[in-house]
C-alpha cells in the first residue's frame, strides 16, 4: 500500500478537527480594549494534536498566512483570504472552506465598534481540554492564550470588522 504524501494530498476541512473560535479583549498599551479572537482546533481527530496542528499550518501557509511570524495587517490587504463579519451581536470569522461564529460579550462588541478591527490569534497548537460548553476561566484563556508555545505556532491577523449593508 502506498500513501500520498500530505503535501500533494488535497486539504480538507476535517482534517482541523473542531475548531473554536473564542473572543475577549484586554487593555492594549494605548490604554483602550483591543478586541481578540482566539482559533484553536480540539485537536479532536483520527491524527490527534499533531495532526491538527499540521492541517491548521496549511490552512494558514497555503494561503499566504506566517505561523509565528510578523502580524499581518489586514487592513491594508483588501484580497486577504480571512475576514471578520461583526452583526447582531455576533462574529462570524470566516477562512477558505470554513466560516466560524461566536457570540462574543458586550466589552468585545464595544471594544471592536471603537477600532474596527480585531485581533486574531489563529494558532496550530490544539487545546482539547476547552471544549464547546465548558466555561473557561480567566486564568485558563490566560494561561493558554500567552502562552510561548500557542503565540509562536500562531498566524497573528489584524481583520477589519465588516457589518451587513441594509
Amino acid at each position: 500500500m502506498t500513501s500520498t504524501p500530505s503535501a500533494t494530498r488535497p486539504f480538507r476541512v476535517a482534517d482541523l478537527g473542531t475548531l473554536v473560535v473564542m473572543p475577549w479583549s484586554g487593555e492594549a498599551p494605548d490604554g483602550s480594549d483591543m478586541p481578540y479572537l482566539l482559533a484553536y482546533s480540539l485537536g479532536d481527530t483520527e491524527e490527534g494534536p499533531e495532526g491538527t496542528a499540521v492541517a491548521v499550518a496549511r490552512l494558514l501557509t497555503d494561503n499566504g498566512m506566517p505561523v509565528g511570524g510578523d502580524v499581518v495587517d489586514g487592513t491594508e490587504r483588501p484580497g486577504l483570504p480571512f475576514s471578520l463579519l461583526v452583526q447582531s451581536g455576533a462574529a462570524v470569522l470566516s477562512m477558505p472552506s470554513l466560516n466560524a461564529q461566536c457570540l462574543p460579550p458586550p466589552e468585545w462588541l464595544a471594544a471592536v465598534e471603537q477600532r474596527g478591527y480585531a485581533y486574531l490569534v489563529l494558532t496550530t497548537r490544539a487545546w482539547p481540554e476547552a471544549t464547546p460548553g465548558r466555561a473557561v476561566t480567566p486564568e485558563e484563556l490566560a494561561a493558554f492564550a500567552g502562552a510561548h508555545e500557542t503565540l509562536t505556532a500562531a498566524a497573528h491577523i489584524v481583520l477589519p470588522a465588516r457589518r451587513l449593508r441594509g
